[in-house]
């Protein structure tokens, strides 16, 4: 059998990829456009030197009327001729929509994925094929870098990925809040081998017409396909063109920074690899992340390690965005008990030692198996600090030294949370650690009136179970430091103290 350009291009892409396996069945995606019939034609005319089955999927989404209905029947003509079986359902995107509040674009997607996910699992396939083309990868790099990108969302559409998570059981569409709900269930075994594969990605949807022209294929125009209201076409038919005037090479450009990318990503993802076990930990829905040895890290790693930490809990890392990382990243440097919300419906809690991804609250609201444990060792009783020098306390070591600052020093935390700067004549040296105690007060920095220790715990979203074991440093008259969170305002160093006696105290834990 002669293969034309086109053909050899696509076997020969999908040999180097290995994205088909002999003896495996194949469900291929066809919505009925240049794309997906070019794709399938292809592979049909194939399928026995490949060695492969193949099995038609066509979801009609109810939104262009009759237009849809003729898609499906041009679609269900097309497998009959070439005589593959066919699975063809209807799912109306516009409610879907209205009860996932999404954009029209991103229902139709989950709907047609959990529907070619079922396909898969009824028909026994582990791949499906979509006609993801190379106009489709400029279009995705573009869109990832104007929603704003790391290194990952620069690499665009994969040969092959896994399939995302979503559930289409037969009795309606469902895509939870937490993919972990959804990963846990008797339906998803044995989901973990689903993969989609992108044949087409070395080809431009300009061939895809041309092949189809030459073999009378004759396919469908989706004239929604021409409407400004969705954003990925008005990045096709206006944006693209306008860079194309600034660079007519831009596509090439984007696809270079992509393929510059992969490697870059891949390299990083080894080192992610090697370092997971030292660094990570996982139980039961959530990752404990060690809080030191990742901020000890280069940041490229730091956010690897994050986005494999969520991949790991969600399943993909769809909807999570640069900025989502470097706000995880950022409570690295944060109090502990600090915490974001992840899409997926994930959540990152800050800890003195470790950095927690979890997944929300079970039913009955509690999150305590989530939270990190406990940082610090009960301390119960009053115990004097010796200024200067080192004091031994149960589970600690304080360290104070005095001296003159020849610069700035922070008036806050310093690049640790247990360590503080203070003005030695408003502290004195007549300093002791305590537990809290009911009726506390302090002033904390930057504040201009004194407020209830117990308040201040309560805003700060220190967690109840640690409130009693937080070390409280005192003088004769007053709270100076709620170790870990805040001093007081009134032993603040002041511009006009610098240069004079400097108190430096510093918690360190013991073994």
């Amino acid at each position: 059998m002669n293969k034309t350009k086109l053909e050899s291009k696509v076997i020969d892409f999908i040999q180097r990829y290995s994205l088909i396996s002999p003896e495996g069945m194949v469900v291929v995606g066809v919505s009925g456009g240049a794309d997906s019939v070019c794709l399938l034609h292809i592979l049909a005319k194939w399928q026995k030197r490949l060695r492969i089955r193949l099995h038609v999927a066509h979801l009609n989404h109810q939104l262009r009327g009759v237009e849809s209905e003729v898609d499906a029947q041009y679609v269900s003509d097309l497998a009959r001729s070439l005589d593959i079986p066919i699975t063809i359902d209807k799912q109306d995107v516009a409610a879907y929509r209205t009860e996932r509040n999404c954009s029209i674009e991103e229902a139709a997607r989950e709907l047609r994925y959990a529907f070619l996910a079922r396909v898969a699992r009824e028909v026994g396939a582990n791949r499906i094929a979509i006609g993801h083309t190379r106009d489709d990868q400029v279009e995705t790099i573009l869109m990832h870098i104007l929603r704003g990108t790391g290194i990952t969302g620069l690499c665009g559409l994969a040969p092959c990925s896994p399939i995302p998570t979503c559930r289409d059981d037969g009795q309606g569409i469902s895509w939870p809040a937490s993919p972990l709900s959804l990963r846990a269930s008797p339906m998803n075994r044995g989901r973990g081998n689903l993969l989609v594969i992108r044949p087409l990605l070395d080809i431009t949807r300009e061939e895809t017409t041309s092949y189809c022209q030459e073999h009378q294929l004759n396919p469908r125009i989706d004239s929604s396909n021409l409407s400004l209201s969705f954003f990925r076409n008005r990045l096709r038919l206006e944006l693209l063109p306008l860079l194309r005037q600034y660079n007519p090479g831009v596509d090439q450009a984007l696809l270079r920074l992509a393929d510059i990318a992969k490697e870059d990503n891949a390299f990083i993802e080894q080192q992610v690899s090697q370092l997971w076990d030292e660094v990570a930990r996982q139980e039961n829905n959530a990752i404990y992340l060690d809080k030191k040895q990742l901020a000890s890290l280069p940041v490229a790693l730091q956010r690897q390690l994050l986005r494999a930490a969520v991949t790991k809990l969600a399943g993909d890392v769809r909807d999570i965005e640069a900025s989502h990382i470097e706000a995880a990243r950022s409570l690295l440097n944060k109090p502990a008990s600090k915490k974001i919300s992840l899409p997926h419906g994930l959540i990152c809690h800050g800890g003195y030692d470790e950095l927690v991804i979890a997944s929300p609250p079970d039913e009955s609201g509690s999150r305590q198996s989530q939270l990190p444990s406990c940082p610090f060792p009960p301390l119960l009783g009053e115990f004097p600090i010796k200024v200067p020098g080192e004091t031994a306390l149960p589970g600690w070591k304080v360290i104070a030294k005095i001296g003159a600052a020849s610069s700035p020093l922070s008036d806050t935390l310093g690049q640790s949370n247990l360590i503080a700067h203070f003005d030695l004549r408003k502290t004195g040296i007549e300093l002791f650690v305590r537990q809290r105690r009911p009726g506390d007060r302090f002033q904390p920095l930057g504040m201009n009136m004194p407020k209830k220790l117990y308040e201040f715990m309560v805003d700060a979203k220190i967690p109840r179970s640690w409130r009693g074991h937080i070390p409280i440093v005192c003088s004769p008259r007053q709270i100076i430091w709620v170790v870990g969170w805040r001093i007081d305002d009134r032993v603040k160093v002041t511009p006009t103290r610098r240069g004079k006696e400097i108190l430096r105290l510093e918690f360190i834990r013991s073994q």
